[in-house]
């Protein structure tokens, strides 16, 4: 995406080679415990260890595993704590895109996510890396994050997109961080379209999409779903039209998901 493309050309990196198989290979998970979110044939891999900010999840191994778990606003966060504690330096060009990381991930602190460990992470990792205002490059950020136009529907959609199992429920949540909510004004309709178009190809039973202002620090939820009477439970709220807005949400992981999680859970 291009937050992503920005930070690896500020920083002097390449695209990192995309690997979908991981069979007979030693690997360290990050940012995730869930297997919905790993490769296919992670269990036929060996999984050394984790490094994770989320809930557990249904990852199991069959040997004892190393597992850095915390909650933080980013895993870049713990990753900084692993250079600390086994004493290796870190370069300043990778200084630089864990700062960003933790930078995009908190909405620049702005996050309830968002601990002491992480602001105090971006401040020892700028000194490193030379950053002399991180939240000025944390708004650079947002801003290349925000320049939608021309970007197919699909593509918006799938950005920053994850499936749940929700006690049998299939939900598929994405998320676009933007300065400027109106960008969507002339995109919502086709935003919901291609939503769901997802939902029958996936075989889900919800596609939501947050469209989350960092600015007015709220998201305006899309939803499709066959009973969105649960998803109105969810947040004690009232959907109009497949939307409603939800003042002061920013956070998938702690705003969303678990309330969503209680809900089908009951049901």
């Amino acid at each position: 995406n291009p937050e992503t493309k920005f930070i690896l050309e500020k920083f002097g990196f390449d695209d990192p080679i995309t690997k979908t198989s991981y069979k007979g290979e030693d690997v360290f998970i990050t940012d995730t415990t869930d297997l919905a979110l790993c490769p296919d044939d992670i269990l036929d891999a060996n999984v050394l260890g984790v490094v994770d900010h989320h809930k557990l999840g249904d990852l199991t191994t069959s040997t004892p595993l190393e597992g850095w778990i915390r909650p933080v606003g980013c895993s870049n966060t713990i990753v900084k704590e692993m250079f600390d504690y086994y004493g290796v330096e870190i370069p300043s060009n990778i200084a630089g895109i864990m700062l960003c990381a933790i930078l995009s991930d908190t909405v620049i602190f702005k996050s309830p996510t968002c601990t002491k460990e992480d602001t105090k992470a971006v401040k020892e990792l700028a000194k490193i890396a030379g950053i002399e205002d991180p939240k000025a490059l944390g708004m650079e950020m947002f801003k290349i994050k925000s320049a939608i136009e021309g970007t197919p529907i699909r593509e918006l959609v799938m950005r920053d997109f994850k499936d749940f199992d929700m006690s049998g429920t299939k939900v598929g949540i994405g998320q676009l961080e933007v300065v400027d909510l109106s960008l969507f004004d002339d995109k919502k309709d086709a935003l919901l379209d291609d939503m769901k178009k997802l939902k029958e190809e996936g075989n889900r039973d919800f596609v939501l999409l947050l469209l989350t202002d960092i600015i007015k620090e709220g998201s305006e939820l899309l939803a499709v779903g066959d009973d969105l009477s649960k998803i109105e439970k969810a947040f004690d709220t009232k959907i109009v039209h497949n939307r409603v807005w939800l003042d002061g949400v920013l956070s998938r992981k702690k705003q969303i998901v678990p309330f969503l999680e209680r809900v089908f859970r009951e049901s």
